[in-house]
């Protein structure tokens, strides 16, 4: 039986929180180490994680430098073999860790697996599907992947292998971090299950749109340290055939996923 440790990283999202907590606790799986990293919420949102402090195992409530110093702070406390993590405007499907267990179980040579899921709205309306798929250094540098981080689960071996979150990224620090796992020599599996939700609205980074020069700079030297030169006028080519290329593949998951109209409100 492999134990899972999952990460919460919660800011004021007090509307939410619960949710978050709930979909964890919930989960059939019997081992699950859950780990809430809190720097200092002023909206209710400890109160909420307070409530259910004999159900997690590990509540952090210090300063942190932001999301990603906060998630090595929680991962730093986790004694699982597989890691997760979820911000505290997202949540879990039912019975979905025993599924990813049994994937790793099933393929030993997989360090990282991706599964499907949805994005919502700040109400829970079902605003896209979205199938993971052929997640390599390219094209992530050049914006052609497709993956939720709620929904991509890794070894801990192959996390500690890695520097860990940069906590100098504000914008893209998970995918900052898959994409050194896997330049490193980590192994992706997909798992064909939705696993998580990811919710999008006006006080998130992602609906906010407030990050957006930063996550071009963030890109910009994630691109720039992994290929070892500045961003080219001949990139924009290959940014150009992995973005048709992304939107047709997402054109054509939709159209498989026709049937999953169902909201979470």
């Amino acid at each position: 039986m492999k134990r899972v440790s999952l990460v919460t990283i919660s800011f004021n999202q007090a509307e939410f929180v619960e949710q978050t907590i709930l979909s964890v606790l919930a989960q059939d799986y019997p081992d699950i180490e859950y780990i809430v990293v809190d720097p200092g919420s002023t909206d209710g949102s400890r109160e909420i994680i307070e409530r259910y402090r004999p159900k997690i195992a590990k509540i952090i409530f210090r300063p942190d430098r932001g999301a990603a110093d906060g998630l090595n702070c929680g991962f730093g406390e986790a004694t699982g073999e597989i890691l997760g993590f979820l911000n505290s405007d997202d949540f879990l499907l039912p019975g979905v860790i025993g599924r990813v267990v049994e994937y790793f179980q099933l393929h030993p040579q997989c360090d990282i697996v991706m599964g499907n899921g949805f994005i919502v709205d700040a109400h829970g309306r079902i605003q896209r599907h979205v199938r993971a798929r052929d997640f390599t250094v390219w094209r992530y540098l050049y914006f052609g992947m497709r993956f939720l981080q709620q929904s991509t689960f890794f070894r801990a071996e192959a996390f500690r292998r890695c520097p860990g979150f940069n906590i100098n990224n504000r914008s893209c620090w998970d995918g900052e971090l898959f994409v050194t796992m896997v330049n490193a020599g980590a192994v992706v599996g997909y798992l064909d299950a939705d696993l998580a939700v990811f919710r999008i609205h006006d006080a998130s980074i992602s609906g906010s749109g407030s990050l957006q020069d930063t996550y071009r700079k963030d890109c910009r030297r994630i691109f720039r340290e992994i290929r070892g030169r500045d961003w080219r006028v001949t990139d924009e080519l290959l940014r150009f055939f992995y973005r048709c290329e992304g939107l047709l593949l997402r054109a054509f998951s939709g159209l498989q996923a026709g049937g999953r109209k169902k909201d979470f409100a």
